[in-house]
């Protein structure tokens, strides 16, 4: 599993790692039933702390993303659409969210925006 993990920035590392694994899920990278890595495992790759990979897992984990057995590990959880589509839906707001911020600091009007992203949409 390649994950990189960067101190800089200011995001903590256990959402570094949900976010990655996230989008592997989401990108189809990983498919339902994938076994991830022990947390053990996963720690010592990233050479982090156990508990934060079993933080990073819970967030997956409470978000629906995947399902882990005691004694078995931990897998990808079988895909809810509707899941994956807010999911999607909750990314797309936050760039869209950033570029309108852009946008109003520039003084670039909404329908230009609107145009721009018609464009990119084609």
């Amino acid at each position: 599993m390649n994950i990189i993990i960067t101190n800089s920035g200011g995001v903590p590392i256990y959402e570094q790692i949900a976010a990655q694994i996230k989008g592997m899920i989401l990108n189809g990278q990983l498919k339902e039933g994938d076994s991830l890595p022990s947390m053990r495992a996963l720690a010592q790759d990233l050479r982090v702390s156990v508990i934060t990979t079993k933080r990073a897992y819970e967030i997956l984990e409470s978000e629906g993303f995947i399902q882990s057995f005691t004694g078995r590990g931990s897998f990808v959880s079988a895909a809810d659409p509707e899941m994956l589509k807010e999911q999607n839906l909750r990314e797309i707001e936050e760039y869209l969210g950033k570029a309108a911020e852009i946008a109003k600091r520039s003084g670039v009007s909404s329908d230009e925006l609107c145009d721009i992203l018609r464009l990119l949409f084609e």
